[in-house]
């Protein structure tokens, strides 16, 4: 077992910078009195591997079975040197992970020309594809197109990010046994989502190519618009199957905000609601509704949960088939030409229909498949994760006061020859020792969990639920919430509509009313004898659904999850939680942690049953209280995990850089202890525990310039 070294860091300019939007970020007020022992610690050894361009992620890690390791280079900076200043995929050719080789700990990037590349300790890393890349005859690398294929980006409509920008996941789906062919699917964090299909084939000397020629932009396959297409896809899997599972991070699913409860709202009289994103999604010009919030309540205004998400929509509609609103026509005499608001009509998207676990079956087919697994649930999806039995599913949903939950099919998943035939149970996760938490540093104490079951469906009838709400548009949110007609004053029915929203929740969906009563019923006679008509709840308002039932709603960006693959009883899954703030560090609910604004890292061991109870804390990042005392090489909010076949763990990096003298993210190789010869850890070499004066001073103009530069960091309010 190893304790990193602290270390107050020279550069204090940059430590008061970066240290301003801790708190922000967090929402926990500094405290200098407050320091969580044990934070940063490890339970092993942590090496870094990498460090990525400046502005970027650390996305999409997988190794392949002949050691190649492939990540992605997700929103970086503009001013980094090409190529470094593009979106991209890439791998590191000559370093071979499959053979356990030992590297040299990479050092920290001491230069501006250092932190504007991707950096590896063996090989290099070398892109496959980048942004922009002409993919053929099939458009441009993961852009969206409408059905007459114009490009979604000429649409008006706030965009929830630049097309292309935000590969995420990677996943290798080999066509031959050594794995050296095969297609290359990577996940498009945009909306509207994308999932591209790419050929690649290992070379001479390990060196990969891309036959971009033959590349796919499956948004644009009518299999996948078919189904309303896919939204925010974040990270994912290979299931054990052999399909690749997206997960769709629809950060805009929160239906009341952060700590609120849906019976907390029904029948409050005394102030304005605090409704959270989802119940405006269907509102024209959707992701203003928080500045309309501002505007109509002022003081009493509150945070609306997601409502940035929102962004997207109306872009997601045309790429649907609707008419492109113009948000300049002239509506009525009376109307403002430069202020009015055009609804846009059908089709608009359903947002029942995402925030779902998408598995493209027959991948290797000239089209592949694309199925939802509606029956697991409705969340903002960072991954699945599949076990050996190919029945329990573990989900983590990323954001803030989120859920952790479980899905366990009636037979294994592949048996079903009709996907919309599986049957399951979905179940979230209460955490049962709130004391022993709430009395020791988060390094010290499991979190013991027990699963509440919450229903059980067939993946047809979840659908069928959905399908009901295809044919809610914006015209609707006008028509149904506002007295005024909003053809002769839009503006007035707008606010008419907003107003009777918050009050009253929108009727277009789920009412209040009904998750209530399924949560009486639950209470009172079980998941399995609620009335029909209440069944559809618990998976299409999940997050809400398990708030009312006492479910722990409370874990801050849950993020990336994984297990060996074929994992079976003894293996252990690893959970990554991003920052240790809010829900999981106040004094309320279940969860009652020291805060740890880097995040740490929970393991859990597989039981006989598939069954996990016990997540068991390997890796704590720092607390940052003082961000000038954030060490160099304590691991920073922990994103995506990948666990290779010999039990190790890449852990990729989504960092506020606190008071760290580097402003990049890292992508790092966990050991566990019991790996580590003798079962001690290796302590940290005199490199990776030491930044110079000179390193400090070199990173601080950089640092401040991109401090805030980073516009989807918005992902930390989820």
């Amino acid at each position: 077992m190893v304790e990193f070294t602290r270390r107050k860091l020279m550069a204090t300019s940059v430590a008061a910078t970066l240290g301003a939007s801790v708190s922000a970020a967090s929402g926990v007020a500094q405290d200098e009195d407050a320091d969580t022992p044990k934070a940063p610690h490890v339970k092993g050894e942590i090496k870094r591997f990498a460090t990525t361009a400046l502005g970027a992620e650390v996305t999409g890690p997988e190794v392949s079975a002949n050691g190649t390791l492939f990540f992605s280079l997700q929103h970086p900076s503009r001013k980094n040197p090409a190529p470094f200043n593009k979106a991209g995929i890439g791998y590191v050719r000559g370093y071979n992970f499959s053979e356990g080789s030992e590297f040299d700990v990479l050092g920290v990037p001491t230069s501006k020309e250092a932190q504007g590349e991707v950096r590896v300790a063996g090989g290099t890393y070398e892109l496959l594809a980048q942004e922009g890349d002409n993919i053929g005859g099939n458009g441009t690398l993961g852009m969206p197109v409408t059905p007459d294929d114009l490009a979604v980006e000429e649409y008006p409509g706030a965009r929830y990010g630049n097309f292309g920008y935000n590969p995420d996941c990677n996943r290798l789906v080999p066509t031959n046994e050594a794995e050296t062919r095969g297609y290359l699917f990577t996940n498009w964090e945009e909306s509207p989502g994308n999932v591209t299909r790419i050929p690649v084939s290992r070379k001479g000397q390990g060196r990969w190519e891309a036959n971009l020629e033959n590349a796919v932009n499956l948004a644009n396959t009518e299999a996948l618009r078919s189904i309303g297409g896919t939204r925010i896809n974040c990270y994912g899997d290979l299931s054990p199957w052999g399909t690749y599972l997206s997960a769709e991070e629809d950060y805009a699913h929160p239906r009341v905000a952060l700590t609120t409860n849906v019976s907390d709202v029904v029948g409050d009289s005394e102030g304005p609601d605090h409704r959270g994103a989802a119940q405006f999604y269907n509102r024209p010009n959707p992701s203003d509704i928080q500045e309309a919030v501002e505007k109509y309540y002022g003081d009493d205004a509150w945070f609306v949960q997601g409502y940035w998400a929102l962004a997207g929509l109306e872009i997601q509609a045309y790429y649907l088939g609707a008419d492109a609103a113009d948000e300049n026509e002239e509506l009525a005499a009376d109307v403002d030409p430069e202020t009015s608001l055009q609804p846009v009509g059908s089709p608009y998207p359903n947002p029942y229909r995402y925030g779902h676990i998408v598995d493209f079956r027959q991948p290797t087919a000239e089209t592949p498949q694309p199925v939802k697994y509606h029956v697991m649930g409705r969340a903002a999806w960072e991954c699945p994760d599949v076990q050996g039995d190919e029945k329990t599913v573990y989900l983590t949903s990323d954001g803030d006061n989120k859920g952790l939950y479980k899905f366990v099919a009636d037979q294994p998943i592949p048996s079903y020859d009709d996907p919309m035939k599986l049957s399951g149970t979905l179940y979230a996760a209460k955490v049962t020792n709130q004391q022993a938490a709430a009395d020791n540093p988060p390094a010290e104490v499991p979190l013991e969990v027990e699963w509440l079951e919450m229903g059980s469906a067939t993946n047809a009838e979840v659908e069928s639920w959905i399908a009901e709400y295809d044919d809610v548009d914006q015209v609707d949110y006008l028509e149904t919430h506002a007295d005024t007609d909003w053809q002769e004053d839009v503006q007035k029915a707008l606010e008419e509509a907003d107003k009777t929203v918050v009050e009253q929740g929108n009727q277009n969906y789920i009412p209040d009313r009904d998750v209530v009563r399924w949560a009486r019923q639950y209470e009172q006679k079980g998941p399995s004898n609620v009335d029909e008509e209440l069944r559809r709840v618990p998976f299409l308002e999940t997050r809400a659904a398990a708030k009312e039932i006492g479910a722990t709603v409370e874990f801050r960006k849950s993020e990336g999850i994984d297990s060996r693959d074929g994992a079976g009883p003894g293996d252990y899954v690893y959970v990554g939680i991003s920052e240790v703030n809010d829900g999981m560090s106040d004094d309320a609910g279940d969860v009652n942690l020291d805060r740890v604004d880097g995040g740490l890292v929970y393991r859990a061991e597989l039981e006989d049953d598939y069954n996990i109870s016990t997540l068991e804390p390997v890796i704590v990042g720092p607390d940052a209280t003082d961000p000038a005392d954030v060490a160099n090489d304590a691991l920073l909010n922990i994103d995506n995990v990948f666990v290779m076949d010999d039990g190790r763990v890449l852990c990729c990096e989504d960092a506020d850089q606190y008071g760290r003298s580097f402003p990049n993210d890292c992508l790092y190789v966990y050991t566990p202890e019991e790996m580590i010869s003798g079962g001690a850890a290796t302590e940290t070499t005199e490199a990776e525990e030491t930044a110079t004066e000179s390193e400090a001073e070199e990173t601080t103009t950089m640092a401040e310039e991109e401090a805030t530069t980073t516009a989807d960091n918005q992902t930390t309010s989820g």
